[in-house]
């Protein structure tokens, strides 16, 4: 990682479309010079799926740093794993993206198997990857195949789309089984590191609402609440509770936007038993108050992006 790069991450919050599990960001928007302007990581809600076109830079992903040269780099990066992107200076590169609801398809493509799913899960996340189609030319195809299906957009290209997926999905999760039963003692521990904070974020995740200690998410993990304080920040490059705030924010502004809730209903469904408390955390987030973002929908999109919580939406 660039030793100038600012402790900050930033969290990109994507829409699934209603009843999908595989969205795409393609087309020319998407041909840029990436992050030169930005110094700072960002994670997404969706594991994320990259395929560079065209292009040279840097890819950092957590603590490591790739260079991409050309078509046929692939990344395939976890929900909540720092990463970005920056471009060499004056160089104009062409990813595009697909974002996946993992946990989401698993159920729905293989339903009544709650063991399969938690175990595919789990392997699928173990890791990072930064590979391109010279060291695995099988992965990059699948990926390739993806993007066309979901350029076309043929009837029935969703359905495609998501048996393409589950199928390169299988490989990773195979692929990154192996690894954790062997591979090298660094690639191991950065493996263990990794399904630590994913086990924290799912608790998270499941428990905002509840007033969450961070004393008790160590103890879960069988961790000193200082060990897990500094492994989760340098992780995720916000602290445990800032993140935990960042949950409750982003859950807070869906149920503005989407339902007729009284602010302080809201609140105490987002884990806010008080309304000052949740008040004054919104307006240190979003920039207004929950009513004047509820007045304002059109807000919605624009002051995401100021914050760490940005929102895009695919197709």
């Amino acid at each position: 990682m660039s030793r100038n790069r600012k402790k900050k991450a930033e969290f990109r919050y994507y829409r699934m479309p209603e009843n999908r599990t595989v969205m795409a960001l393609l087309g020319e928007k998407w041909r840029q010079n990436y992050g030169r302007d930005i110094d700072y990581l960002h994670f997404h809600n969706y594991l994320e799926i990259g395929y560079c076109h065209e292009g040279k830079g840097a890819m950092v992903i957590g603590d490591d740093e790739y260079y991409f040269e050309g078509e046929g780099e692939l990344t395939v990066i976890p929900s909540n794993y720092l990463h970005t992107t920056n471009s060499d200076p004056g160089n104009i590169s062409y990813w595009e993206y697909l974002f996946v609801d993992v946990e989401q398809m698993l159920n729905k493509m293989v339903p009544g198997s709650p063991r399969y799913v938690e175990q595919m899960l789990h392997q699928v996340n173990q890791r990072a990857i930064f590979t391109n189609r010279g060291k695995a030319p099988e992965l990059t195809e699948s990926i390739e195949n993806i993007i066309e299906i979901m350029r076309r957009g043929e009837p029935f290209y969703q359905e495609e789309a998501e048996g393409e997926m589950l199928a390169f999905l299988s490989k990773i999760a195979r692929e990154n089984g192996n690894i954790q039963g062997g591979g090298s003692v660094n690639m191991r521990e950065k493996a263990k590191i990794s399904n630590l904070v994913s086990r924290s974020l799912d608790y998270i995740s499941d428990h905002y609402r509840e007033q969450i200690k961070v004393g008790d998410i160590a103890k879960r993990l069988h961790l000193s609440e200082t060990h897990f304080r500094r492994v989760f920040t340098q992780y995720m490059g916000v602290s445990p509770l800032e993140y935990i705030n960042i949950v409750r924010i982003r859950s807070a502004c869906e149920y503005l936007i989407k339902t007729d809730d009284s602010i302080a209903a809201i609140a105490e469904k987002c884990g806010y038993y008080t309304s000052s408390t949740f008040n004054r955390n919104f307006h240190k987030t979003v920039g207004m108050t929950p009513e004047e973002w509820r007045k304002k929908p059109e807000n919605y999109e624009r002051k995401l992006l100021e914050f760490n919580v940005h929102s895009e939406e695919g197709w």
